[in-house]
């Protein structure tokens, strides 16, 4: 007698969400969702990390891409944020003393800012000021005293000199090369001719007196480099004076401006010093335009500004910093330069911020993934974190890969909260590789990809679609619409009793379905809009399915939906290719013969096996010894392969498929081929769950439905799989009708069964299974095997013992 198993009740295959337990018409009479659906266990351990301040307790939040990670984790941090405490701004000022070395300076929020408007107003003041004092007539009068006090000093020497010489008969005489000697008579330079005829002891009268005289004059002349230096230092401590009481004044009254800031006092005093003796900066007259360029070799005003890296002042609370692009230097920061006449030339005002200085002080969010693709960025990150300072430099000069002179800036202290966004794989990656990831990172918060689906949950998502709606501007949607996203949302986390949290998914169907509406001209997302965004999403991806599904009805891939063939069975696989997975049936055959309890897996064989497919294949040929040849041998030998594949084949939910195969080829019991099997299997034989069991379901129907429904196709799955069930409309309508079926076992006894139409036999208490079934048939086939097995061997040993005995006769 055929085994008569029933079909599941079409109502298990899908788990619709009724409108009417919505109150309300549209989503524009819902309220916007404040709170995070279905993610307490993150939320508790965000709260946790942003809320302790203790060194290495930086987040790390995991999850896949598109859950809406970012957007949470950034909505509960402007919250918490508003309320912080503003940071400090930061700033780097010239070092007067190492000018290779700016000083980095901590200001209170906005003064930094006001700092360097103040440095700004003085600088400009002073360039306009100071060249007016020293244009001015008492200016201008009292150089001309200093001066004429120096020459009157050296006029009254020289005359000295020159008296003293004409009491000796000599004369002092100015000539365009310097002063000379000349002798007089009556006050008249003798002339040459006339100094011939001198007697000689009168020459050498005036030739000694004009020795000494000139040894005078050296020594006079030796003087002037030093009296032209102290006229000079009169000068410029008088320039000096002038400066003090243009710069004094003004350098006071930012003092008492700044009077809480010590180290801006220091600063104001260091620049007062260096404008004073510098004072002939602001005298000189810029000659071109390009003047700012030229004054990096030099010294100029560029000196008293103020560069402020990070300033706070117009934000409220603690800064939320979002780095896209996590280079090193746009984490670190760097100190840029600039060409000039062939060389690169900087200064303290062209250090530049990173995203660690912007988010000092608050929150810096990162993808991990990009930071780990930056070179240095990462091992950057870290020595930041455990040094607790931010210290500018370039990776060239870190690894001495370059000798070229540059900055070398003060580090700036470093208190930020660091929140990491990646997968799950980059989390435990780096855990296991990397020794200083646990110590810095020590939360992490771990989003859900499902949540469950209950009243509750309805209304948040509701609310979610409320709020979504709102923000890009879209039409509100009507309950059934609500309904339907809810239906899709289980159908992509694959259960009926959850919800999917894929949040970029929700969006984008509400956008398309949005598209739909307003193509149509309603005021309100209907249902139908819905299911047309879904369908379009569809059309837009299944290019290679419909390939593939064409090919199976051509007869290219060889599919059987009507028969019965032994040790062939339909089993189904699942394609992903980006978003969209399908399904698509492939014939899995089994041949047995007389062997030696070999299984071969022909597609391991070929490297064309996964680990986790072989793995099921082993548990196959262990289940069948077990079973049927516990106190024998296993005398067989057998072979599966799924045809026509040619690809890699992994997983194991072909495995229920697989053992049936190799069953029904022992049995030599033909199996139904418009079912198909799916389904993993243990070694007792009981069906176990697997994934994308709706993909699977549909695959095989739409092959069904389009060479004809007959009442007899239908699917096997496991029972664990009955509640991840919602298929599509058509599927559940032909279930209803009775045109397909789908059957849920628990064992693959119950599959065999079905397959075959016979019963798969109990174990009497004599050791043997009832006449007629499927496993008595195995038995026997196996039995006959193993006697074949003994005849081999007794045949064997015979030989073996002619072939001793004629050994021992002489020859």
């Amino acid at each position: 007698m055929p085994t008569i198993f029933p079909p599941l009740d079409p109502k298990l295959l899908h788990h619709p969400c009724d409108p009417d337990q919505f109150k309300f018409d549209t989503t524009a009479d819902l309220e916007d969702l404040t709170e995070i659906i279905g993610q307490v266990r993150a939320m508790d351990a965000l709260r946790f990390g942003a809320g302790i301040r203790h060194e290495g307790y930086n987040l790390f939040v995991l999850g896949p891409s598109g859950m809406g990670k970012r957007s949470a984790v950034r909505q509960f941090l402007e919250k918490k944020a508003s309320d912080a405490h503003k940071p400090d701004d930061w700033c780097y000022i010239h070092n007067f003393s190492q000018p290779h070395r700016p000083r980095a300076l901590r200001l209170p929020f906005g003064r930094g800012t006001e700092l360097r408007r103040d440095m700004e107003e003085l600088v400009d003041y002073l360039r306009s000021a100071i060249p007016t004092l020293f244009e001015s007539d008492e200016y201008r009068a009292k150089v001309a005293a200093i001066q004429a006090e120096f020459q009157k000093q050296q006029e009254q020497i020289i005359k000295g000199l020159s008296d003293d010489a004409e009491k000796q008969g000599i004369a002092l005489l100015r000539t365009s090369e310097g002063f000379a000697f000349a002798p007089t008579r009556n006050d008249e330079v003798i002339a040459p001719e006339e100094y011939e005829k001198l007697q000689e002891e009168d020459k050498e009268r005036i030739e000694a007196a004009i020795a000494g005289l000139q040894e005078r004059l050296e020594k006079i002349l030796s003087h002037m480099p030093q009296w032209r230096r102290e006229r000079s230092e009169r000068i410029k401590q008088f320039n000096r004076e002038i400066a003090l009481s243009a710069v004094g004044h003004l350098i006071d009254e930012l003092r008492a401006s700044y009077a809480d800031l010590p180290e801006v006092l220091n600063y104001f005093d260091d620049v007062q010093k260096d404008m004073v003796e510098h004072v002939e900066n602001f005298r000189k007259k810029e000659e071109s335009a390009n003047i700012s360029a030229m004054t990096f070799a030099g010294h100029r005003f560029h000196n008293y500004e103020v560069n402020v890296l990070v300033s706070n002042g117009k934000k409220s609370g603690a800064p939320i910093i979002t780095e896209e692009n996590p280079t090193y230097t746009n984490l670190i920061g760097r100190v840029e330069h600039l060409a000039h006449l062939g060389a690169l030339v900087t200064d303290f005002t062209l250090i530049k911020p990173g995203a660690l200085h912007r988010a000092n002080g608050g929150y810096l969010l990162l993808d991990v993934r990009r930071v780990l693709l930056q070179p240095f960025a990462w091992e950057g990150l870290k020595r930041a974190l455990q040094s607790r300072e931010i210290r500018i430099e370039s990776p060239g000069q870190m690894y001495s890969l370059i000798s070229t002179v540059s900055l070398e800036p003060e580090p700036i202290p470093l208190d930020v909260k660091i929140v990491l966004f990646g997968d799950r794989i980059f989390y435990y990656l780096l855990q296991e590789y990397d020794p200083d990831f646990s110590e810095l990172f020590k939360v992490a918060a771990d989003f859900e990809e499902h949540i469950e689906r209950n009243a509750d949950t309805l209304l948040m998502y509701a609310r979610l679609v409320s709020t979504l709606a709102r923000k890009d501007t879209l039409l509100p949607f009507h309950r059934d619409a609500v309904a339907r996203i809810v239906e899709h949302s289980a159908r992509l986390a694959g259960d009926s009793e959850r919800l999917s949290t894929h949040m970029r998914s929700v969006a984008d169907l509400l956008r398309e379905a949005n598209y739909w509406a307003r193509e149509a001209d309603h005021e309100a997302v209907a249902a139908g809009d819905v299911q047309r965004a879904i369908d379009a999403q569809i059309r837009r991806q299944d290019r290679v399915r419909d390939r593939l599904h064409e090919a199976i009805l051509r007869g290219t891939l060889m599919i059987d939906t009507q028969g019965a063939v032994a040790g062939q069975v339909n089993g189904l696989s699942v394609i992903e290719l980006g978003s969209f997975a399908f399904a698509q049936p492939t014939r899995i055959t089994a041949t047995t013969r007389f062997g030696e309890g070999e299984l071969v897996n022909i597609e391991r064989e070929v490297k064309l096996s996964g680990p986790i497919h072989s793995k099921g294949v082993l548990i196959l040929s262990s289940f069948l010894a077990a079973r049927y040849a516990r106190n024998q041998p296993l005398a067989l030998s057998a072979s599966l392969v799924f045809e026509q594949s040619y690809g890699a084949v992994e997983g194991d939910s072909a495995s229920m498929a697989e053992l049936c195969a190799l069953i029904s080829d022992l049995a030599n019991a033909p199996v139904k081929q418009s079912l198909a099997v799916t389904g993993s299997v243990n070694q007792l034989g009981q069906a176990q769950a697997i994934g994308a069991v709706n993909e699977k379901i549909e695959g095989f129907f739409d092959i069904c439905a389009a060479r004809g429904l007959t009442g007899e196709q239908g699917v096997i799955i496991p029972s664990a799989n009955v509640k991840h069930l919602m298929l599509r409309q058509d599927v559940v309508a032909a279930a209803t009708a009775g045109q397909f079926r789908i059957y849920a076992i628990e064992h693959v006894d119950q599959a065999i069964a079905i397959l075959t139409g016979l019963p798969a036999g109990e174990l009497a208490a004599n050791g043997e299974y009832s006449e007629g079934s499927i496993n008595r048939s195995v038995a026997a086939r196996l039995s006959e095997l193993t006697e074949i097995s003994k005849s081999f061997m007794r045949r064997s040993q015979k030989n073996r013992k002619r072939r001793k005995i004629g050994f021992s006769i002489p020859a």
